[in-house]
């Protein structure tokens, strides 16, 4: 196995404060595009940028969302922005494809963050079927 990954920048995610959230894709992956106007969701990857740094890469135990009364746990179990290689993966709601840029709703990233990777949602059958989540989860402790 490989000691470590090339990841490259494939646009932008723009996510002001008030107003549309979209993603600039890179002119040269406009072609993986096609099609993709026909899904209602996309699964969007991008890079925790302003969590990438040695200390916050070593963080393994987290309170979910920030808030002490949720039990001490750790970083692969939540949806932290500290973890060892700072990834997200947020499911939004695709609201139009117009050239390389997409309208999204939906997404907790920071203005500016680097896009890794977008896949079509293909939920499963089985989505809620057997799932099974702390209780941290079910009742929302911000």
């Amino acid at each position: 196995m490989p000691d470590h990954f090339r990841i490259v920048p494939i646009g932008t995610i723009h996510n002001p404060e008030e107003g549309s959230v979209w993603i600039d894709l890179q002119p040269q992956y406009a072609d993986g595009l096609l099609g993709l106007e026909n899904f209602s969701h996309i699964a969007v990857l991008y890079w925790l940028d302003r969590n990438d740094t040695p200390e916050q890469r070593r963080v393994l135990q987290v309170h979910p969302r920030r808030n002490v009364a949720n039990p001490l746990t750790g970083v692969f179990a939540t949806h932290a922005p500290v973890r060892p290689n700072p990834i997200a993966l947020t499911i939004c709601k695709l609201l139009a494809v117009q050239g390389c840029r997409l309208f999204i709703e939906g997404i907790d990233a920071l203005d500016g963050s680097p896009l890794v990777d977008i896949k079509a949602y293909i939920p499963s059958r089985e989505e809620e079927k057997g799932v099974r989540v702390p209780d941290w989860v079910r009742t929302g402790h911000s």
